[in-house]
């Protein structure tokens, strides 16, 4: 193994360079006396910096290490990156080892972690190997003897239950097991349900009869016949004068090894039988039992026949109670991943002979903050490490770049062919599906029962306070967002999260006021902010219990500065503010140039992106509902004559506005109760909207590219009408969307 020389001083970590963005911990350092380590619950490595235009910075130290990695070798092998205690912290294979390591060092890797991973990078290791198939097995070593803080791993550093089979012994015995794999013993599994492995060893007994590794008969046994060796040919014999039945023999579970029923020939094939069942081949295994069956009642056996006809049931039995099965005889593993922002969990069906026999869950260490290629080849690498248990096929929900080496390795592995394959339509996708359900399903199970939302929300909230600089952790936020189409059905939302989670009831929604020509955020976020700090909404509990901790913008410095200019006005000085930008996920505050980086895939980034989207989400829904109410209502409301009676003739007639507008003005005056004075009225005004409509369209197709969220225009969108909006310009409250069903109070303003 090769070695680098350590770069830069362990005692302190590289700052930012000049103009470039402040870390969190530098921030918190400033103001506290304090800066965040890999226990803070943020990273393993503090923030890396950025320039002004948001590309990563090379740290100081990085070149130094370039110069190192310029000196390794273009074989293919291995490579460590270590911190500044020579601990390491990610492991990785390439085919070109220089042409790799460089690519982290250049920061041209562009995953979200490469950057805060170098940050704290200060030297590296390196073996060279033959092949890429060789670094692979390598590279699975390496990561189960080190556990880097980078690597995909489970969450939970524990062993998995096995079910065993003693082949080494003269009569082999089943049983369950977490131990390290050892020599001489065949493992099935992993299983993630302790209790499914138990009942499919009593299941399994009852099919074969076959010794368990805990009856005190078989030990006894087992320990005499290493003892003396040269008598296991005749073992039936020797124990059937010395040995005494064991109480599975007397209920037909065993078959009576301890007392010489039963000799080393037959046994291997009720082993045979257990391995065929528990390797997924049950076919076998009736045919065998069927064939058995019949020779014993050809002979006249009709009592061994019969308990021979219950081990057949006993296997047609579980075929029963299988929901998920295939047409053809397929042997395959199919894997759904869930992620959450930091954890994922994987589920794994396990498919043989076309049916499922088991599924498994694993909850990963890694989630958001890692890409989906490198979670799920990850877990692939893990996984199939840990078990023999092989498929010929292993499907999965996206195309790895590596799958053939990883293909190579397990068809090594298996002594068959085994491929690695993504579904696109069919059976099996729809399974691929079920199985990320599953995976969902499980990593909430987990995430309820260890308590992991309400950890990461105290981290998130304390997080924000350290990096902030705020005088408390911010239990009540507030964010604001606008949403408009060319000035018209502009609006804002207000979302509010207490305790780091949504509460819906707080939520307000408003109609923004000004008479806009077009698009401006300013002046609605200024109009936004007077109306919610004005001196009756702050007196009034029923539109907001307290003033914020934290009051969130969506945008970056403009955005925040017209939101500060409009408090100062107002004299609320005491809130503290921030702006979020959506580009680079930067956080600008008032009282530095230069903008926070949160740590990605840290709770505290997870926390404030939640609430930007979910103000998001609030203002565009508001935005749109005023749009289609505009379409379908505000426009026969200005036709004189043509009152609610008329309305809904109108619009039962036709169904839809979309029909209504392609209507002939006979068409319209067909309707009963329609008169033709009025049908000719409605007709006009539809042409008159279709005639502003396209030139609204017209003028918007020059501008360039359109987004409905800020109305910046390339043209209407099919359902867009110029209409004003309909209703009253009352601050109206949360409604849709909340939980408990408490809609909020509506205030007017």
């Amino acid at each position: 193994m090769r070695t680098s020389p350590d770069h830069g001083d362990p005692s302190r970590e590289d700052g930012p360079s000049e103009g470039g963005a402040r870390d969190a911990g530098e921030v918190a350092s400033r103001r506290e006396g304090t800066s965040l380590s890999p226990d803070d619950g943020v990273a393993k490595a503090v923030t890396p910096p950025y320039s002004a235009a948001g590309a990563p910075v090379a740290p100081a130290h990085l070149p130094s290490i370039a110069e190192q990695v310029n000196r390794v070798p273009t074989e293919p092998g291995c490579y460590l990156w270590k911190d500044a205690k020579g601990e390491v912290i990610y492991v990785g294979k390439a085919k070109n080892l220089r042409a790799r390591m460089l690519q982290y060092v250049n920061l041209t890797d562009d995953r979200a972690k490469i950057p805060l991973m170098m940050q704290v990078v200060r030297s590296f290791d390196y073996v060279v190997v033959g092949s890429e198939h060789e670094a692979l097995v390598l590279e699975r070593n390496l990561i189960e003897q080190y556990h880097p803080y980078f690597n995909v791993d489970f969450k939970d550093d524990k062993s998995y239950p096995y079910i065993a089979i003693t082949e080494s012994d003269a009569f082999p015995a089943i049983k369950y097991t977490r131990e390290r794999h050892r020599k001489g013993t065949r493992y099935f599994g992993p299983y993630t349900d302790a209790h499914a492995a138990r009942e499919t060893i009593d299941t399994l007994r009852k099919a074969v009869p076959v010794c368990i590794a805990t009856c005190a008969e078989w030990k006894r046994t087992r320990r005499y016949l290493q003892s003396h060796p040269d008598d296991v040919s005749v073992a039936n014999m020797v124990l059937a004068e010395r040995g005494r039945p064991c109480f599975d023999y007397h209920v037909g579970r065993g078959p009576g090894v301890c007392c010489g029923a039963i000799n080393t020939v037959d046994y291997a094939s009720h082993v045979r039988q257990v391995e065929n069942f528990l390797s997924g081949r049950r076919s076998q295994i009736v045919e065998e039992l069927e064939g058995q069956m019949a020779d014993a009642a050809q002979n006249l056996e009709f009592e061994r026949a019969g308990r021979i006809k219950h081990r057949l049931e006993v296997i047609n039995a579980l075929d029963d109670r299988q929901q998920v099965t295939f047409p053809s005889s397929v042997s395959l593993d199919l894997i759904g991943f869930y992620r959450e922002e930091t954890i994922s969990c994987a589920c794994v069906f396990v498919v043989r002979e076309g049916r499922t026999i088991r599924t498994s869950e694993f909850v990963l260490n890694k989630g958001m903050d890692v890409d989906e290629v490198e979670l799920q080849a990850g877990f692939v690498k893990r996984y199939y490490d840990e078990t023999s248990d092989i498929p010929s096929e292993v499907d999965l929900s996206i195309d790895l770049p590596d799958a053939d080496v990883l293909g190579e390795w397990l068809t090594n592995k298996r002594g068959r062919v085994c491929r690695l394959h993504r579904p696109q339509r069919g059976e099996k996708s729809r399974l691929l599906d079920m199985a990320a359900k599953n995976a969902h399903h499980a990593l909430n199970r987990y995430m309820v029962r260890t308590g992991y939302a309400d950890d990461r929300t105290n981290q998130a909230l304390l997080q924000l306070e350290s990096a902030l600089a705020l005088d408390a952790p911010p239990m009540r936020i507030e964010c604001y967002d606008i949403s408009t189409l060319h000035g018209a059905f502009t609006v804002a939302s207000m979302v509010v999260f207490t305790n780091g989670r949504p509460d819906k009831a707080q939520y307000r929604r408003f109609k923004i006021r000004a008479d806009l020509p077009e698009a401006n955020d300013f002046v609605s976020m200024q109009e936004v902010l007077g109306r919610r700090f004005s001196p009756k909404s702050r007196a009034d509990e029923r539109f907001a219990r307290s003033d914020p901790d934290l009051l969130v913008v969506d945008g970056g410095k403009p955005q925040l500065t017209a939101a500060m200019t409009q408090l100062e006005e107002l004299g609320v000085t005491n809130v503290p503010v921030c702006g979020l930008a959506k580009s680079d996920e930067e956080v600008f505050v008032p009282w530095d140039e230069t903008p926070v980086v949160l740590p990605s895939g840290s709770a505290s980034l997870y926390l404030i992106k939640q609430v930007r989207d979910e103000s998001h989400r609030f203002a565009i829904t508001f935005h749109r509902e005023l749009r289609t109410k505009a379409q379908s209502v505000s426009i026969l409301d200005e036709v004189d004559g043509v009152g609610p009676k008329r309305k809904r003739a109108i619009m039962r007639a036709f169904g839809s506005m979309k029909r209504l507008r392609a209507a002939t003005e006979e068409q319209i005056a067909a309707v009963k109760g329609v008169p033709p004075e009025v049908a000719r009225a409605v007709w006009e005004t539809l042409r008159a909207w279709d005639d502003e409509a396209a030139g609204v369209a017209a003028a918007a197709a020059g501008d360039g590219g359109f987004d409905e969220h800020k109305g910046r225009s390339a043209g209407v969108p099919a359902d867009a009408d110029p209409a004003g909006s309909a209703g009253s310009d009352a601050v109206t409250s949360a409604g849709d969307g909340a939980p408990d069903g408490n809609p909020g109070a509506g205030v007017a303003d």
